[in-house]
């Protein structure tokens, strides 16, 4: 495949390692001649365009990068584009990406595959009340018994995560076709698809309580949607989400041996079709023009909390997001509730440093696809998500 030219190191980037650094750099652009991927198709509509705005890249920031430059620089950045009130005020693009290469998601996959099932509910098929096992009676018996659809959006349920040891994450990836085959630790074989492993979950508190970030609930929240609407994670995708955006060109999501789609982690995109995402969820849900693509209600609940949300989010989730307040909902981080009107903040964020930043009041939106060599780095997440606060106040006075 793609032969790596940077970083002093070279040779070819293989299934065997390009989730890992240097390799990743070229592997996150090329996901599609790695793995099995299924097209989310942008339909034939029209594009959602951007006029340009005042240049951002001479603006001082006040945090901990002194512009957007040393920001992109420091972070590891592939690309970087900044909205301001639906204008591009900064693009950035390094290490062979273009506006049109499409680049991996990880975990910023949870809150697309989140915001496209906020559509099936809104439409009446399944809601956050419903029990898991009522949509998936095969499941049970398992330690999802008695777990609602809430409790999977905001990963609040009792059950212990499945994928403990790094033996056994390497067994997922090759069950995902994410890395080559490779045996389950003591035991006589493999998964026979990125599903099975959810009739091994158990329950170790009850459902409800502390938040806890697990990839294996968005898996399960695509498996609940699929049944719910009778479409496959990619086509509801295309359906609820990318073909009502505007998106500029067909995404993808890698899929298993049985055409299961890898909801946590698997879409590839644009940034600047993460962007729009982004633009049109600081609309309420809905383009410039007024087209409804994502229910209004969806936006406001994802950024009003339950009562004791964010109680429940402190002891597992400020590693990720050391912010007072914080909570997650609806897969989605939120660094600040709406209060007053549309003044809410919230993020998608993945590991090795994709990110995509709301701030409603600002009406800023910034969309960072990134190669860190490590896949969670404290200081560089902490700064980023600084460095996005910071790119915010800069413009609170530009026209």
């Amino acid at each position: 495949m793609t032969e790596y030219d940077g970083s002093g190191a070279a040779g070819a980037v293989t299934l065997a390692n390009w989730l890992r650094a240097p390799y990743h750099v070229v592997g996150f652009q090329h996901v599609r001649e790695l793995v099995p991927t299924a097209g989310i198709s942008r339909g034939e509509g029209p594009v959602l365009g951007f006029e340009p705005g005042p240049a951002l890249a001479g603006l001082r920031l006040a945090g901990p990068y002194a512009d957007v430059a040393e920001l992109a620089a420091r972070t590891a950045t592939d690309a970087l584009v900044v909205l301001h009130r639906g204008r591009i005020v900064h693009e950035h693009y390094a290490n062979g990406m273009r506006p049109e290469t499409p680049h991996l998601c990880m975990s910023v996959s949870k809150s697309i595959t989140a915001t496209a099932v906020g559509s099936v509910i809104a439409s009446g098929a399944m809601s956050p009340d419903d029990e898991v096992c009522d949509l998936l009676p095969e499941l049970r018996g398992t330690g999802l018994a008695g777990a609602s659809v809430r409790h999977v959006l905001d990963m609040r349920t009792g059950t212990r995560e499945d994928i403990t040891t790094l033996e056994l994450q390497r067994a997922y990836y090759a069950t995902c076709l994410w890395a080559p085959p490779a045996p389950l630790p003591e035991s006589p074989g493999r998964d026979e698809d990125s599903r099975a492993h959810l009739a091994r979950l158990t329950q170790v508190r009850p459902h409800g309580g502390h938040f806890e970030y697990r990839s294996t609930l968005t898996c399960l929240l695509g498996m609940l949607a699929e049944r719910a609407s009778g479409l496959r994670l990619p086509e509801l995708i295309s359906r609820h989400l990318w073909q009502g955006l505007g998106a500029e060109h067909d995404a993808e999501i890698t899929v298993d041996r049985n055409g299961n789609a890898l909801a946590d982690i698997g879409v590839s995109c644009t940034v600047r079709d993460l962007a729009r995402l982004g633009q049109v969820l600081l609309g309420g849900g809905a383009r410039p023009d007024g087209t409804r693509v994502v229910p209004d209600g969806w936006v406001a609940d994802t950024l009003v909390p339950d009562p004791g949300q964010a109680d429940a989010f402190a002891p597992h989730g400020t590693p990720y997001l050391a912010v007072p307040g914080a909570y997650y909902r609806n897969q989605w981080w939120v660094a600040g509730p709406r209060r007053a009107g549309r003044d809410g903040v919230y993020l998608a964020l993945g590991i090795h440093g994709q990110l995509l930043y709301v701030d409603e009041a600002a009406g800023v939106v910034v969309a960072k696809f990134s190669s860190w060599p490590e896949p969670w780095i404290d200081d560089l997440a902490r700064d980023t998500v600084a460095g996005c606060a910071s790119i915010v106040r800069a413009l609170a006075d530009t026209p």
